[in-house]
């Protein structure tokens, strides 16, 4: 069974990715995910034309009318339902999947995906560490498969214009880039572990990682809050917002990065900071960052915020209160010289540029090694906060510098299943 769906020849791989290159022939896509995310997704691919969704996959049954729904009513034809990723990735009909599952299944799925031959659109975080995300990477070149992170910034017009003004130098020099996320978080409470629910194959939802006993705090709505299986705020939402800050400063990996987390205001079983300010050090650059999940209201009404610094200036990015998001630009004396704002709207163009990559196979927008990137920044972040002391960093070897504890939460032990990523290390 593991040969059967990790191995495909090079021949079968490349006949797959021709089906979608000709003009008139639509992209068979497959949605993994059909809760959260996958409802957004259901609605972005489910909006393009030359797109075609014939099946949808959840290991949950209880979840997956809303998106079978909005699947069915843009595409004029019920897709089929599957449980189980490998009917999919056994189907040769298939161009591309996307994958909307949980944080832990990014990385496996994707690998599997890219294994079988299908091009993938990997929602953010791409991976659950920083080896895996490589694994991710690797799995996309050996078998020359288009791989989109879904940080759609990479494809939103104000963000690619505000890149643009800080890389222009009208701002001046720009040396540091912070990264604000200020929201109110819920308080989970604590919750006992509980026998698996009906309808759900917990096995498979599970896929490579230990098996842990099921609980309603680590599953819908706060799987990601949970070490085991997810990374936080940082992670989850800001993930986005760091990707911007290193792409306006044109860095990859930092040298350095100090700081601190801890859950200052939760007292629930959230494992992950409610509270966090760190530094990510580079040569001559630095990105600053923090996040407060406990304040009912915006930075200066911004949820999510980047602002850059220059000699000249500075100009703030964010999602502002009433449905916006906008670049406001700031003169050497602190007044605001101009605004740029577009409308909150469904960001299908980072869908439309997966599609349009699939054909063309041009790199896509957030091609997986800028997703890995970024993802592994945060991971760097979660680490210093998880061991609470500072980490240095070889980006070259993807490896912390002199500290053996630290250097164990790069990567992460696997049970032996079927998704276990080719590569990884199982207990």
């Amino acid at each position: 069974m593991q040969r059967r769906y990790f191995m495909m020849t090079a021949g079968a791989a490349a006949t797959v990715g021709k089906r979608a290159t000709a003009a008139d022939d639509k992209v068979n896509v497959a949605l993994m995910g059909l809760r959260g995310r996958g409802l957004t997704m259901a609605r972005w691919f489910g909006g393009l034309s030359d797109v075609n969704i014939p099946v949808v996959c959840d290991v949950d049954s209880t979840v997956v009318g809303p998106a079978m729904k909005i699947v069915t009513e843009a595409k004029g034809k019920q897709p089929q339902l599957v449980s189980d990723i490998r009917r999919v990735l056994d189907d040769k009909s298939i161009d591309a999947v996307i994958m909307a599952t949980p944080i832990h299944w990014h990385a496996p799925g994707t690998i599997l995906a890219c294994d079988a031959g299908k091009d993938v659109y990997v929602e953010k975080p791409a991976s659950h560490n920083v080896r895996e995300g490589r694994l991710m990477v690797e799995a996309a070149r050996r078998n020359k498969r288009i791989v989109q992170v879904g940080t759609q910034s990479r494809s939103r017009p104000v963000t690619q214009r505000f890149i643009d003004l800080v890389q222009s130098g009208k701002l001046g020099r720009v040396s540091m880039v912070k990264v604000m996320n200020c929201q109110m978080r819920k308080n989970i409470g604590h919750l006992p572990d509980e026998p698996v629910p009906a309808g759900l194959d917990f096995d498979t939802w599970t896929g490579p990682v230990p098996k842990l006993p099921f609980n309603r705090n680590r599953f819908h709505g706060t799987v990601n809050w949970n070490w085991h299986y997810g990374g936080g705020d940082l992670l989850n939402d800001s993930v986005h917002f760091v990707d911007v800050a290193r792409w306006a400063l044109g860095v990859n990996y930092p040298t350095d990065v100090s700081g601190m987390g801890r859950k200052l205001f939760f007292d629930d079983d959230q494992q992950t900071p409610d509270h966090m300010e760190l530094t990510f050090n580079y040569k001559d650059k630095v990105i600053s960052y923090e996040h407060r999940l406990w304040v009912p209201y915006r930075l200066e009404g911004s949820e999510n915020t980047v602002a850059a610094y220059g000699t000249n200036g500075m100009a703030l990015m964010g999602r502002w209160q009433g449905g916006h998001w906008e670049v406001r630009v700031f003169d050497s004396k602190g007044a605001m010289v101009s605004s740029d704002r577009e409308p909150e709207q469904d960001q299908n163009s980072h869908a439309r540029n997966f599609i349009d990559c699939i054909r063309s196979r041009k790199t896509p927008n957030a091609d997986v090694e800028i997703g890995h990137i970024s993802t592994a920044v945060c991971h760097l972040g979660n680490i210093v906060a998880r061991i609470n002391r500072n980490v240095r960093f070889d980006g070259a070897a993807e490896r912390i510098l002199d500290d053996g504890e630290a250097g164990k939460l790069l990567a992460r032990d696997y049970r032996s299943h079927w998704s276990t990523p080719k590569g990884a290390h199982t207990a």
